[in-house]
């Protein structure tokens, strides 16, 4: 069941292990945390939500979930990317290149994930600031996910 977690927990919100700065030019901005910036816990839940099912929807990438208990890998991303923004939960999970060893996850696969996270985030009209440094982040994991 982890080997299907994996690609899913890339997803934005894969975010564990990377440390992440508010860089603004506004004061008041840089001065929240991510995490806040995004809309705190419920925004994130909602964000993942769609992300998820997006993931679900697309016949690229569903296949690495068919035994996945969806709830449970909803959760997971919801600390994931609560901790790595900088909100209060706390991310128990493996580190993205232990998740992903044996996978043998492609590029295709990773951008693919990313795409729908994009499209998750712009549903919800995430901020283009905000959006990016998450997108960023996450692509910063690519050599810890993809080919392992």
């Amino acid at each position: 069941m982890k080997k299907f977690l994996s690609i899913a927990l890339l997803g934005v919100f894969v975010l564990a292990g990377c440390e992440m700065t508010a860089m603004k030019d506004d004061k008041s901005m840089a001065q929240k945390s991510l995490y806040d910036r995004l809309g705190g816990k419920p925004a994130i839940t909602a964000v993942v939500d769609e992300f998820v099912a997006r993931l679900a929807a697309d016949n690229r990438v569903n296949k690495r979930f068919a035994k996945t208990d969806m709830p449970k890998l909803k959760a997971h991303l919801v600390d994931q990317v609560c901790e790595a923004t900088g909100g209060p939960c706390k991310y128990a999970g493996k580190t993205m290149r232990d998740t992903h060893k044996g996978m043998n996850i492609t590029n295709d696969e990773f951008n693919w994930t990313g795409e729908h996270l994009a499209a998750a985030l712009d549903k919800f009209r995430v901020p283009a600031t905000e959006k990016n440094e998450l997108l960023k982040a996450i692509g910063s994991m690519q050599k810890d996910i993809v080919g392992l």
